[in-house]
């Protein structure tokens, strides 16, 4: 907010006069509403909460507002003006907070939306497009995080993020990791809802996969941990995605043991260099039965001005161990990437995840960067969608595939190999299905800045990029990553959400395992409270 502080008090005025005149329903009688939201919440809670620190609005403090509005969302698109926007933000310091807030949003009738980091695809976190008014219960102030070595253990509160769990394991010890994502914004709270796979899962699987207990508020407003809750609601959680069951505060996570050295490597390949996709056809062959020390990403990116224009094909790796022992594995499994010892960097656990996250090697920043919370990527406006690979594409769809690639200038497309841990894990054992017979998980993704004049065309191109796929990838159906969220495979569209319509796109999420969530749901949450665009659907 620098350049509004400098700016003359009248444009300062007149602009947040023209950014609150887009908001598509204002709160009917909000201050009303908003003064009984307060009362009600100091009716229940012992624990007091300061309100400029902790309760944002555009007629309380509208400035403010919009800041901590903007201060996680990580997808621009869902902060236009055209979007609707909270009738207020509310940051609980205490778990009673959240309690209360449960409570009173059931009391007074107020549909309700909870941040812990704001990475939500397609911003149902912190944005309602199916109904309003809403408010924003933001647990970015809940982020306490207790390691404890001796128990190979860690409790971490919802608003945490991935970058500070990982840097206060480092503290604790360089031989303990951590299983779940890669970028260091991610709110641990809603990111291990949708199972949260990262560098580690080969070896270990979701972080869900390793989650041992939680701290849950209830559609009623009750704490419960993983006995109070019951094992069906503890099943749901780890896997089922955010905003159906209930507030998760906090989780207990088990920590996995890493080496002392681990090494890391960036193979670039242009389609010059592989000609014929036999780099990548091997890829596609060996990259989830190589053994499950080594994580062997690609990424597919435009490079070269437009009249040279290619796609560059990044082979990024992580393995744990000694690059000794990894040029054994590569020579043996995979040697057309043609890997050197050059090519390798060792260096600790902590290192690897700034490495994965794309901070720099050549003049790293220290370690304490993972704790400033921010998105390496930028604030960025974007659409992505997710594919599951059962065999490899072969060369005539590759060929495909790049032409359409080539059609965009920031196109981005990653391949994640399953395989290892993952393929032992049984489908219904949390409700992430995507496991044995996965061969690599597909993520398409395109961004633009906000002087982007045809966004649409942006969408339009990322769509029929996976309408092409098609034929390569799972079918019956069509399987998705939650945490990659799509709101093109379907969406709920009220209170009464039929289970024939959410049954489209929760089977791409949870293959058969939705038929249990919506049990669970029904169990816990029969009037729907907790709800948005694809929140499970109770039977009703």
């Amino acid at each position: 907010m620098g350049v509004l502080k400098s700016a003359p008090v009248i444009s300062y005025i007149s602009f947040l006069a023209l950014y609150f005149s887009f908001y598509t329903v204002a709160l009917t009688s909000s201050n009303s509403l908003q003064d009984d939201f307060i009362n009600c919440l100091h009716q229940n809670t012992n624990v007091d909460f300061p309100l400029e620190k902790a309760f944002f609005s555009p007629e309380r403090n509208a400035s403010m507002f919009i800041e901590v509005l903007n201060s996680t969302a990580q997808n621009q698109r869902y902060l236009t003006k055209s979007m609707p926007k909270p009738g207020f933000i509310f940051k609980p310091v205490h778990e009673t907070h959240v309690q209360a807030s449960i409570i009173c949003s059931k009391k007074l009738g107020i549909h309700l939306r909870v941040r812990s980091g704001g990475h939500d695809y397609e911003g149902v976190s912190y944005v309602s497009q199916i109904e309003i008014p809403f408010i924003i219960i933001d647990l970015s102030k809940l982020r306490q995080i207790n390691v404890d070595i001796e128990d190979n253990s860690v409790w971490v509160e919802a608003g945490a993020t991935t970058g500070e769990l990982y840097y206060r394991i480092s503290e604790k010890s360089k031989t303990h990791g951590c299983p779940a994502g890669i970028y260091p914004s991610l709110g641990i709270g809603g990111h291990i809802t949708g199972g949260a796979h990262g560098s580690l899962m080969r070896k270990y699987g979701l972080a869900a996969d390793n989650v041992l207990d939680a701290k849950l508020v209830d559609v009623n407003g009750k704490l419960l941990d993983r006995t109070a809750m019951g094992e069906d609601t503890f099943w749901a959680i780890r896997g089922g995605a955010g905003g159906s069951f209930g507030i998760i505060l906090s989780w207990k996570i088990k920590l996995v043991p890493v080496p002392k050295t681990l090494t890391v490597f960036t193979v670039t390949k242009t389609l010059d260099q592989d000609a014929g996709f036999k780099i990548l056809s091997k890829w596609q062959q060996v990259a989830d039965k190589l053994v499950e020390d080594l994580l062997l990403r690609v990424f597919f990116t435009i490079a070269g001005n437009n009249e040279n224009r290619t796609v560059a094909m990044s082979y990024i790796g992580q393995f744990l161990g000694e690059k000794g022992n990894l040029m054994e594995v590569m020579s043996k499994g995979f040697p057309e990437l043609g890997l050197t010892l050059e090519d390798c960097i060792e260096m600790n656990w902590i290192e690897s995840i700034m490495y994965s996250s794309g901070f720099s090697t050549t003049t790293p920043p220290p370690p304490e960067v993972l704790l400033q919370a921010k998105s390496p990527l930028g604030e960025v406006y974007f659409k992505a969608k997710s594919d599951f690979a059962k065999e490899p594409i072969p060369v005539l769809g590759l060929k495909g595939m790049i032409k359409k690639i080539l059609e965009e200038e920031a196109a981005v497309m990653i391949w994640t190999p399953y395989g290892g841990m993952m393929d032992k894990i049984p489908e219904s054992e949390i409700p992430f299905p995507h496991r044995s017979g996965t061969s690599f998980m597909i993520l398409y993704y395109r961004s633009w800045s906000d002087t982007e004049k045809r966004p649409d065309m942006r969408i339009k191109w990322i769509r029929e990029l996976y309408n092409y796929m098609t034929p390569y990838v799972s079918s019956n159906p069509r399987q998705a990553y939650v945490n990659y969220r799509d709101l093109d495979l379907g969406q709920n569209n009220n209170l009464k959400t039929s289970l024939k319509q959410a049954q489209v796109w929760g089977a791409k999420y949870f293959k058969d395992n939705f038929n249990r969530l919506v049990k669970i749901k029904t169990k816990v949450d029969p009037e729907n409270f907790f709800r948005h665009e694809q929140s499970i659907p109770p039977l009703y």
